[in-house]
């Protein structure tokens, strides 16, 4: 029984990684321009599918499938897709920013959510006309022969993608708390006022926000890819699971927003192991409970003490 528990907590600390980043960029928009793109969803299959094109060019296939060779994802294509997928996202990212979020900024009301969700449709129309409605199976670089770790069954492409995670995670932290850009980025989502009389350029800050968490979900799509298949559907639900694990461990908080998808994570695998069918209530009522009784989120007070 013990194996079957720690193929659950692997399974669900991969997935809740993906979670992680997704709900990571949703923070770095928030704290830095108090917005949201709620067309992440898109971004996350659109950079499932600029990886799979990736790997198709790479390995000489032209042609768009419903399965990507083996031998596509060998080598130095799938790392190459994974970088060139979050390049071609961040890119995006700066497009919403400049014609979906910008012309609101300074003005009432919540216009940029709307235009944010339009640019999000005209993305996934865009990505039909391209692709398909087609599910494509993508293979994993690491094979998908199952590991087997004290008798637990874990896919290679789990162990990667939380690797990755992690990885990504910590670089990020790093440049955050390090670098001049991070603490720019850090001054910006305190007082963007403040940090423009500091000679901080405000405006190309918020456009490297939206840059970089758009890129991030064009890199959690790539590495899911191998685990639940590229489709041009996928990136809400993934998406919205995200939102959720930065609701729970607090918007405000690019840390407890990690902890919260990792959280989510552990947590939804461990309940599809007892009842699947009840996963989604456990979920969204924590969700709710989180937000009557802590709306700042699990871990966000300690971000509104700091301010």
């Amino acid at each position: 029984m013990l194996d079957v528990y720690l193929q659950t907590l692997l399974s669900g600390l991969a997935v809740g990684g993906v979670y992680a980043l997704i709900a990571l960029g949703f923070s770095i928009t928030f704290t830095t321009t108090k917005t949201l793109n709620f067309a992440q969803g898109e971004f996350i299959s659109f950079g499932a599918f600029i990886g799979v094109t990736m790997l198709l060019l790479l390995s000489g296939l032209a042609s768009t499938t419903t399965a990507v060779p083996s031998e596509a994802a060998s080598a130095w294509r799938y790392p190459a897709a994974v970088i060139g997928a979050g390049a071609v996202a961040g890119f995006m990212g700066i497009l919403i920013f400049l014609l979906a979020v910008k012309p609101f900024a300074g003005k009432g009301g919540m216009n940029w959510v709307m235009s944010t969700l339009g640019f999000g449709v005209m993305l996934q129309s865009l990505g039909l006309a391209i692709w398909g409605p087609a599910p494509v199976m993508v293979p994993s670089p690491l094979g998908d022969n199952v590991l087997r770790i004290a008798g637990a069954g874990v896919r290679p492409q789990e162990l990667l993608v939380l690797a990755c995670a992690i990885l990504i995670m910590v670089a990020l932290d790093l440049v955050m708390r390090r670098s001049r850009i991070g603490k720019a980025m850090m001054a910006v989502a305190h007082s963007p006022q403040t940090a423009s009389l500091m000679g901080i350029n405000v405006n190309l800050v918020m456009i490297g926000a939206f840059a970089l968490s758009s890129g991030l979900a064009g890199v959690a799509g790539v590495l899911i890819a191998p685990i639940a298949s590229a489709s041009l559907f996928m990136g809400m639900g993934f998406a919205l699971k995200a939102f959720s694990g930065a609701i729970i461990g607090g918007l405000n908080n690019p840390r407890g927003c990690i902890y919260g998808g990792f959280i989510l994570g552990v947590l939804e695998s461990g309940i599809g192991l007892w009842q699947a069918q009840w996963r989604e209530i456990v979920v969204f009522g924590l969700i709710i409970l989180v937000l009557a009784f802590r709306p700042a989120g699990l871990f966000g007070q300690a971000a509104v003490d700091k301010v």
